[in-house]
């Protein structure tokens, strides 16, 4: 056998062994769990006879939440933070049901957003058709990209909300009219309050800053602890009422 031969015949297990190790890694990573809408669902103010929650497949999939006993006038489509699955959110489309508000959170591929930021225009052609108003909002990741689709669709949505985010630096909505709210955690270390700031540069003008007292990163989202996040002061329940108050004032103020 050459030495040829045999640096080839080694190059190629090396090869094989490093394929082997990055599937090992990432196929656990890129793998997602399947969607649990009912799971983590429940707000202590909504009978949950109230409101529908259904698992769509069409358009990539997705949950669906949806007032049962009141007419549907606005539209929100959520988009989740990285690698955090839609399910985490069902919570606030609890809250804002009995509001009138159908809540759409898409599964994005491999749970980021920024591989399906166009995700908005099949959600708003299959369920805003009929409703006054249509709202995108977002999460970390998700928060940037619905910052993102909007920068790139001026006219197409009613309102923006961006929880925990603030758009990237190409996406420039500061000559916009349209109505913005802005929530960021006082102990965020994944989106600090001075990177949420400096994102207002981006916003249409006079878009407020709301800081939730106490909160985290990942209170926005019914997921968990997150590595590099803050340590909270208040609790997750209290936080979240806040997060209901702000954002169903602001849906409301779209009339």
């Amino acid at each position: 056998m050459t030495a040829q031969v045999r640096w080839l015949r080694n190059a190629t297990r090396l090869a094989v062994l490093l394929v082997a190790v990055g599937a090992g890694f990432l196929v656990p990573t890129l793998q997602v769990d399947p969607l649990e809408p009912l799971a983590d669902a429940v707000v202590e103010s909504v009978d949950m006879d109230r409101v529908r929650i259904d698992v769509f497949k069409a358009m990539g999939g997705g949950i669906e939440i949806a007032p049962s006993d009141v007419p549907i006038d606005t539209l929100l489509v959520f988009y989740p933070g990285g690698l955090v699955r839609p399910h985490a959110y069902v919570w606030l489309g609890v809250a804002l049901a009995p509001l009138g508000v159908r809540t759409v959170i898409p599964t994005m591929p491999f749970d980021l957003a920024v591989l399906g930021r166009d995700r908005a225009d099949g959600l708003m052609d299959a369920y805003g058709a009929s409703v006054d108003h249509v709202v995108l909002a977002g999460h970390s990741l998700g928060g940037a990209m619905a910052a993102s689709y909007a920068a790139r669709n001026p006219g197409d949505v009613d309102g923006l909300v961006l929880m925990g985010a603030y758009p990237a630096g190409g996406d420039d909505l500061s000559t916009f009219t349209l109505p913005t709210l802005v929530l960021a955690a006082e102990h965020d270390a994944l989106a600090s309050l001075s990177e949420v700031q400096e994102g207002l540069t981006r916003l249409p003008a006079g878009t407020p800053l709301e800081v939730l007292p106490g909160a985290v990163h990942a209170f926005f989202g019914r997921y968990g602890p997150q590595r590099g996040d803050g340590a909270p002061s208040r609790s997750r329940h209290d936080v979240e009422q806040d997060v209901i108050e702000r954002v169903a004032r602001f849906v409301s103020s779209l009339d």
